[in-house]
């Protein structure tokens, strides 16, 4: 059975001192047994929500990572760095990224490949903008999104990726999918993954809203 997981991204919110008091009331505040929680605090905070969170069962995830796993890219974070701030996971193709940054298949792939090598998982953002959902090209875009992100992954490295679908248009707009909206979509992503990879990591790939 997949094990549920929550993600929290923070995105660009909270200085290092307010990080480290908001963690204290949520820890006082959740408790849980089945279920993974995941946060993506900004960069600067990691290291302090490491000893945070030590023994709480919280992880951690960056927002984002290099395409290359080091050298002479100025404002990058490598992948190892992050694993050495206490990351387990990192944010990949989100739509922010694609939308405003200009991230391309190409380099999201090659950025999952990096985090595969590294260890870490990955949470895989797809989805489609308004004016895909209004021309009906909704599956088609996340075809692409997901073949061109995933090309050549190589099954056994699907245990550490987790699709997290994040249509453009609900994100800041008020507009939420519906339920069965979601629910259409994640079956059309698990079909996908059956048709790619298998039976077996269709049903064990963890698929997220957000």
């Amino acid at each position: 059975m997949r094990r549920p997981i929550i993600v929290g991204n923070w995105k660009m919110n909270m200085f290092i001192s307010t990080a480290s008091e908001w963690m204290s009331e949520l820890q006082d505040k959740i408790h849980y047994t089945d279920v993974d929680i995941v946060i993506a605090p900004p960069f600067t905070a990691l290291a302090v929500l490491r000893e945070r969170i030590k023994c709480s069962g919280i992880r951690l995830a960056g927002q984002n990572m290099g395409s290359e796993p080091e050298g002479s890219r100025t404002g990058e974070i490598s992948a190892g760095m992050l694993k050495d701030a206490g990351c387990e996971y990192v944010i990949l193709g989100h739509s922010e990224r694609r939308q405003y940054l200009a991230e391309t298949d190409e380099v999201i792939n090659k950025k999952i490949s990096v985090a595969c090598d590294q260890g870490l998982n990955i949470i895989f953002c797809i989805g489609e903008s308004l004016d895909d959902r209004n021309n009906g090209r909704s599956n088609e875009v996340i075809e692409i999104q997901l073949s061109s992100g995933l090309a050549d992954i190589e099954a056994i490295q699907l245990s550490r990726l987790i699709v997290a679908y994040e249509p453009i248009w609900a994100i800041g707009t008020g507009h939420t999918a519906s339920p069965e909206h979601a629910q259409d979509t994640h079956y059309f992503i698990r079909a996908w993954f059956k048709k790619s990879f298998g039976a077996k990591h269709a049903e064990t790939t963890r698929i997220l809203y957000g």
